[in-house]
């Protein structure tokens, strides 16, 4: 990140020519990593479940009622406010934090949010139909297509059909590690932007302020809700809340640069919760003990 931030300073463009191929071919490359190595158990299924419907049902509910809409006014602070960095800080974290049984709903909420934000994201931060603004259908099929989670799960389907899974498991790993060195370099390269600013690095709007709301304190808060009305466990409850309340994920900044949408207004979310949540984590699960 370090590399990436004085990258930043010195080069603003060369983001993009990182963040372009890394989505075309890195992501597809982790997602598979991820579902080979660990495996896949019903923990895994409804973590996933949980975190890809909720994450849909809230933004559903942000663009239907106008008084969320009319604060968090477009798709790059709703998904920054809902996607969050749950491969290289949740995963690390609830390793740290809780029981090794606990790891597939770790993983299972990760693998939800990563493919919700790259199955739906591209197509939701990609030109709409001028009718009406309603998204082309046309276009949300090829989104699910080409989406790079997709095209990840498409290559564990085959791993397995073809016996080549046990393999492929190991060796993933390899370009998996690439993959998340490049996005923490994009991560700072970012954030080195932001600093040639100079003064503009909490120039928060409040668009923005809410954003960092939702992602911080009301989303665990709401999963925290749905945790104990499905009868998680305190160890169950804890994994999806602690993945929850991450801060906003890499991949929103990924995909700002790749379609070229509000970069600046996710690199300062990103910017933001990733401080924020220096302290909030810990009281997330301090206040989860209480509760106990």
């Amino acid at each position: 990140m370090i590399f990436g931030f004085f990258l930043g300073k010195k080069n603003p463009k060369i983001s993009k020519y990182i963040a372009r191929p890394l989505i075309r071919f890195g992501i597809p490359l982790s997602v598979m990593g991820l579902l080979l190595k660990e495996g896949i158990d019903i923990n895994l299924v409804k973590s996933a479940f949980l975190a890809f419907s909720l994450i849909g049902f809230l933004l559903i509910l942000i663009n239907i009622f106008p008084i969320f809409k009319n604060r968090l006014s477009n798709y790059t602070l709703q998904l920054a406010g809902l996607i969050g960095n749950t491969s290289f800080l949740g995963i690390p974290i609830a390793i740290a934090l809780l029981p090794s049984t606990t790891i597939n709903f770790t993983i299972g909420f990760d693998l939800g949010t990563t493919l919700f934000a790259w199955i739906f994201g591209p197509f939701f931060l990609q030109v709409k139909s001028p009718k009406k603004n309603i998204p082309n259908i046309k276009g949300l099929i090829n989104a699910l297509i080409n989406s790079p989670a997709s095209r990840g799960i498409i290559g564990v389907l085959l791993a397995y059909l073809f016996n080549l899974d046990k393999i492929l498991g190991d060796y993933l790993w390899i370009p998996a590690r690439v993959v998340i060195a490049l996005a923490i370099i994009i991560v700072g390269t970012r954030l080195g932007i932001i600093t040639n600013q100079r003064g503009k690095i909490f120039d928060l709007n409040e668009e923005i302020k809410f954003s960092i709301l939702l992602k911080l304190f009301i989303l665990p808060f709401i999963v925290f809700l749905v945790s104990k009305f499905i009868n998680f466990d305190y160890y169950q409850s804890s994994a999806v809340i602690l993945q929850a309340g991450t801060p906003t994920a890499i991949s929103t900044i990924l995909m700002a640069e790749a379609y070229d949408v509000k970069q600046k207004v996710a690199s300062k979310i990103l910017f933001t919760t990733t401080l924020i949540s220096i302290l909030t984590i810990p009281l997330l699960k301090i206040l989860m003990n209480f509760l106990k």
